[in-house]
């Protein structure tokens, strides 16, 4: 049951708490869905844009229940808000911003990126329902009253935003140590492909030379063999000094 104003009182249900949470988050969403072109290229440009940008459901401001017809409007509606086109003045900018919400549309295009999104974003919600059970188990053993910060739909919201991009950043960081290894594995293997390579090629050359060089060293110890042989042929025997002959002397 809701309070004055709107408000959940304490005595609403869960089910009251999410209707109150959908409905304002529906409010926020299309108050910022109006949002002129230099408001969304700031948007979209703002600091920590690179993790932000990564749920693609926050970059087209779109719910992830969305329809297919309904995803398409809103492409259309904020890429021509965005357009370097309707931006000359700002040309570089809306280029990026452009690039950011093509890219946030063709992901959702994809039905494997799309579920891929929509599980983080339910991962994120279900982490934060269930921190707030522990809280309320903790307060309850306590003695306290169990009411937390999230129990406010705006505090709620605000959780299951931070942690859905929290888990987005996550899942980027290790996409990327993940490309580095594989790129650093590739570089390895190639480095090992062309050691390879330049080492038959230097084997096939080595014995290339060793061909073409055999018949002239096969001439060369032809020759030497050659040249041995005649010389023992010409040898001429040893000659030895013989010693005088001694003469006898006569005796009268």
């Amino acid at each position: 049951m809701a309070a004055a104003g709107g408000e959940p009182s304490a005595q609403s249900g869960p089910d009251d708490l999410f209707n109150h949470f959908y409905t304002e988050v529906k409010q926020i969403e299309k108050r910022d869905s109006v949002l002129t072109s230099k408001q969304q290229i700031d948007r979209l440009l703002r600091p920590g844009s690179s993790y932000f940008n990564l749920n693609p459901f926050e970059v087209l401001q779109i719910d992830p229940e969305a329809t297919d017809e309904e995803l398409k409007k809103r492409f259309r509606a904020l890429s021509i808000l965005v357009h370097p086109d309707k931006n000359q003045d700002d040309l570089d900018r809306a280029q990026l911003a452009f690039e950011a919400v093509d890219k946030a549309y063709k992901n959702l295009l994809e039905p494997e990126q799309k579920k891929r999104a929509v599980d983080v974003i339910q991962a994120g919600r279900e982490y934060v329902e269930h921190n707030m059970k522990e809280k309320k188990k903790q307060l309850k053993k306590d003695g306290k009253p169990q009411f937390v910060e999230e129990d406010d739909p705006e505090m709620f919201r605000q959780a299951v935003y931070k942690q859905t991009m929290k888990l987005f950043a996550e899942l980027e960081i290790e996409r990327k140590e993940r490309e580095a290894k594989d790129m650093h594995e590739r570089k390895r293997a190639r480095e090992e492909e062309i050691e390879t390579a330049e080492k038959a090629k230097r084997e096939r050359e080595c014995q290339k030379n060793f061909e073409e060089t055999r018949d002239g060293r096969v001439d060369s110890w032809r020759s030497f063999q050659a040249g041995k042989g005649k010389a023992k042929k010409e040898k001429k025997p040893r000659s030895f000094l013989k010693p005088p002959k001694v003469k006898m002397e006569q005796r009268e």
